[in-house]
C-alpha cells in the first residue's frame, strides 16, 4: 500500500534481500522489544495493519504482547507458526485483520491457527478475532469512520480500552 511506501519502520536491509537468505513464511519478534518466550499476548496478522499495531503497542509500552507476522497464506505455514507458537502456550492468541470479518484472511486462516495452537499445546482453542464487523464494503464510507474502526480493532486486539489508540 502507498501509506507505507516512506514509512520509516517498512524497511529491509540489504542483507535481508542477498544471497543465502529466504522468505520467512511467519515473522516473529524474538530479539526485539518483546522477549522470547514471555508474551501473555500473541497478536497475529497479515499486511499493513502490523505497523498500527506495533505503534500501539509500542506506545502503551505493552511489552508482553508479540505480534506476529503471517507473511504467506497459502500453502498455510502450519510447520513454522507451531514452532512459533509452542514457546507460548499459555498466551492469548488473537487473530486481527483490518477487513471486515466476512472478507480478508480470517475464515480461511482461521482453522489453520486454531490446528497450529493444538499441536502447539495452547491452552487455548478457539482464536480470537479482532477486525470490523462483517460487512457488505470493504469501505467504511468516510475516513473519520475508518479512523474509529481501526483505533477499535488495534484496541481490541491489544486489550487496550479503545480510547487509547
Amino acid at each position: 500500500p502507498k501509506s507505507l511506501l516512506r514509512h520509516k519502520a517498512c524497511v529491509s536491509s540489504l542483507a535481508d534481500l542477498t544471497t543465502g537468505t529466504t522468505f520467512h513464511r511467519v515473522l516473529d519478534e524474538r530479539g526485539g522489544k518483546v522477549k522470547s518466550g514471555k508474551a501473555k499476548r500473541i497478536v497475529m496478522c497479515s499486511g499493513k495493519v502490523f505497523y498500527d499495531l506495533a505503534a500501539a503497542r509500542d506506545a502503551a509500552a505493552l511489552w508482553d504482547v508479540e505480534i506476529l507476522r503471517v507473511e504467506q497464506l497459502y500453502p498455510f505455514p502450519s510447520k513454522a507458526l507451531t514452532e512459533t507458537l509452542s514457546e507460548v502456550p499459555g498466551a492469548t492468541f488473537v487473530w486481527c485483520q483490518e477487513e471486515p470479518r466476512n472478507m480478508g484472511g480470517w475464515t480461511f486462516v482461521r482453522d489453520f491457527i486454531e490446528d497450529a495452537m493444538q499441536a502447539a499445546g495452547a491452552r487455548q482453542e478457539r482464536l480470537i478475532y479482532a477486525g470490523r464487523d462483517a460487512a457488505a464494503s470493504p469501505a467504511t464510507g468516510t475516513l473519520a469512520r475508518h479512523n474509529r474502526e481501526q483505533n477499535a480493532l488495534v484496541a481490541a486486539a491489544l486489550n487496550l480500552p479503545n480510547d487509547k489508540t
